[in-house]
């Protein structure tokens, strides 16, 4: 793809990246012209739909033409870099890919396969070999995805058609996730801090939106199980320390209130506690989220299952789904 059109529609493609190196010095310029704060409004646009969940289908375009467009897919990404937020590059990295995915099955029959072959995945052979779909499905969670529920032919993974698409949106989406954060120097985020300090305004909003108040009678069993353990004073495994941490951080618990839990176990030790806490809920480096049910089940720590478990796949859903209902 030689247009900056189709570029645009795939920003994660090595040749958007090659058009991105080549015009470097364009962006620069542009950065710092008023037409550089108008693309920096619509980056900072761009990461907040995402962060809201908005439907990419509302959302094709961000900016004047193609290149603005493409080039505040760039920026946004220098945005949530700086901030280095867990949730942010989750969340961006599914908008994103959902947004490319909305373009490609668009796309003519060869248009798709060579996007599709350009991404690693031949969707023309209606199969994929067992060690590229294992990992390629590892987020996702519906039954039909598992490897014992799909036919295997000399290796091979069977597919129809249309879920050979699917799995392209996926392939889309890691590769978008695994190249972020970039490494983006202290003076350029220096530069963007009026931007990145609005997003973590709205970063903080949407969790009081999405969990408000902490309700701790809408817990999982599997997370008040924890709770349990640690106040009867019995030493929690390392996988369960990190479950429990991350977890009341994603629901709004502070540094200091995560510790208290924490002071009844029998080893506890406040300064290890806490730059264990701190290292989980993001204070010193990356933000990490409370691992699904899946995770937890083969730990062996998903315990006391009711309706509600039967319905979700994460205690964060559980918990949000939980408390909507007690409301």
């Amino acid at each position: 793809m030689v247009d900056v059109q189709d570029l645009a529609k795939y920003p994660f493609l090595e040749e958007a990246q090659d058009y991105v190196r080549r015009e470097s010095g364009t962006l620069d310029i542009l950065l710092k012209s008023e037409r550089g704060r108008s693309l920096s409004d619509a980056a900072v646009t761009r990461v907040l739909d995402a962060l809201s969940r908005k439907n990419p289908q509302e959302c094709r375009t961000y900016g004047r033409d193609a290149q603005e467009d493409l080039f505040s897919y760039v920026i946004a990404r220098m945005l949530v870099s700086c901030l280095n937020d867990r949730l942010l590059i989750e969340r961006l990295s599914q908008f994103e890919a959902q947004k490319a995915y909305l373009s490609f099955i668009e796309e003519e029959k060869a248009e798709k396969e060579e996007i599709a072959r350009a991404l690693g995945i031949d969707i023309g052979l209606n199969s994929l070999p067992v060690l590229t779909y294992v990992p390629l499905v590892s987020g996702l969670h519906e039954e039909r995805w598992k490897l014992v529920n799909r036919s295997v032919k000399g290796g091979r993974v069977l597919l129809l058609r249309i879920e050979a698409e699917e799995l392209i949106r996926e392939r889309m989406r890691e590769i978008i996730r695994e190249r972020l954060p970039l490494s983006v120097p202290e003076e350029v985020c220096r530069q963007f801090l009026p931007y990145t300090e609005a997003i973590a305004a709205a970063v903080q909003q949407q969790a009081l939106e999405e969990f408000g108040a902490v309700d701790e009678s809408s817990f999982p069993p599997c997370i008040s199980a924890l709770i349990m353990a640690v106040t009867a004073g019995t030493n929690l495994p390392h996988v369960g320390r990190f479950a429990l941490t991350a977890f009341l951080n994603n629901i709004g618990l502070s540094t200091t209130q995560i510790v208290e839990v924490f002071q009844r176990a029998p080893d506890f030790d406040l300064s290890m506690t806490m730059y264990q806490v701190e290292h989980i809920s993001g204070r010193s480096g990356t933000e990490y989220t409370a691992p699904a049910c899946a995770t937890m089940r083969t730990h062996g720590l998903c315990v006391r299952r009711d309706a509600i478990c039967e319905k979700v796949n994460h205690p964060l859903t559980y918990y949000k789904r939980k408390k909507k209902m007690r409301e």
